[in-house]
């Protein structure tokens, strides 16, 4: 998950952590256009997952979780 520069919150899903960061912050080529007008963002929450499906699957359920819930997920790592 990261954390914007206008303090919204943005969760997807990523093999490489620190490439894809790289690409938010454009750095590197590619990255969402939500980011793009919202630099720099800051990764302030991460877990692995087994694979691609449950990533998503797990995505999905913290973009249904309300912002609270999402920051005290972030508190807790």
């Amino acid at each position: 998950m990261l954390r914007c520069a206008d303090g919204t919150l943005y969760t997807g899903v990523a093999l490489d952590v620190e490439k894809r960061l790289l690409q938010h912050n454009g750095e590197r080529a590619g990255g969402p256009k939500y980011t793009r007008g919202r630099r720099p963002v800051q990764l302030v929450w991460s877990e692995s997952a087994q694979d691609r499906s449950s990533a998503q699957q797990r995505e999905a359920a913290i973009k249904r979780l309300q912002r609270s819930d999402k920051l005290r997920l972030i508190q807790r790592q």
